[in-house]
């Protein structure tokens, strides 16, 4: 049974930091693309950042490029989103996702795991 669970959301202030992990049982996520979406209230779920796997090209949307960071440690099979200079508008629930196959950048119709996602609130 494939399961992903994610960690490290909370409150932080405007120009705070976070790190979000996900980790995984029931599936290898070093082999897999992954991505980090968020849901804000009242809006979709969309991406905010993917690598792939093979080669592991990067993905970030434009509204977080230069403030957040993924990457995966292979050895403990967990992947990270660092978020730097956090602002309002990243609040949101923060999901994982994997998958073996994805159309780049990051396709959500692609992602058939996920996890059941952390909150993250940006206010002062």
């Amino acid at each position: 049974q494939v399961q992903l669970v994610e960690s490290g959301g909370g409150l932080v202030q405007p120009g705070g930091s976070l790190r979000l992990s996900c980790t995984a049982s029931g599936i290898n996520l070093n082999i897999m693309y992954i991505g980090w979406f968020r849901q804000a209230p009242g809006k979709e779920r969309d991406w905010v950042s993917c690598q792939s796997n093979g080669h592991g090209a990067t993905y970030y949307q434009d509204s977080v490029k230069g403030r957040f960071t993924i990457t995966r440690d292979r050895n403990s099979r967990t992947v990270y989103l660092e978020m730097n200079d956090l602002k309002p508008e990243d609040t949101g629930t923060y999901y994982c996702a994997a998958d073996l196959r994805v159309t780049p950048p990051c396709e959500i119709t692609d992602f058939g795991s996920w996890g059941q996602g952390t909150q993250v609130t940006v206010s002062s």
